[in-house]
């Protein structure tokens, strides 16, 4: 199974949320993961927004950044391209929808066509229902 990794799934696994562990599941019973630059940069901002809202430790900080490290260097990396920009320009089948939802939407898009059985790995209900509208099978 190939997998779009959307930022909302990703950071439940690495601030041990509620369903963090479900989505590390996914994670490592996968053939392959796509992901857009966006996820890694919004992952690592909302980490440090964390360490600087004293939620995370500088200790804590580091770890992440270096688990996310980890696990992304091993992920196909998408590039938000005119192709990307502009079906996320386009209206979405449940609207509204907030810009970065929108680009990784647009992005699980393109991700599709390389492969038509590609699962969404997300955990925002806006995203996941959009996914589905479009095609897009939801995990977990």
């Amino acid at each position: 199974m190939l997998l779009y990794a959307e930022s909302s799934a990703i950071l439940a696994w690495l601030l041990g949320e509620e369903r963090g562990a479900e989505v590390a599941e996914h994670l490592a019973n996968v053939t392959g993961v796509i992901a857009s630059d966006l996820t890694v940069v919004e992952c690592e901002r909302v980490l440090i927004r964390a360490w600087s809202g004293g939620i995370l430790t500088e200790a804590e900080l580091r770890d992440q950044s270096s688990a996310l490290a980890r696990v992304s260097a091993h992920w196909a990396r998408l590039r938000v391209d005119e192709v990307v920009v502009e079906r996320a320009r386009r209206p979405f089948p449940i609207e509204p929808i907030r810009t970065l939802d929108a680009l990784h939407l647009s992005s699980a898009l393109v991700a599709r066509s390389v492969d038509p059985a590609l699962k969404l790995l997300s955990l925002d209900q806006r995203v996941r229902e959009n996914a589905e509208r479009l095609g897009l099978e939801a995990v977990p």
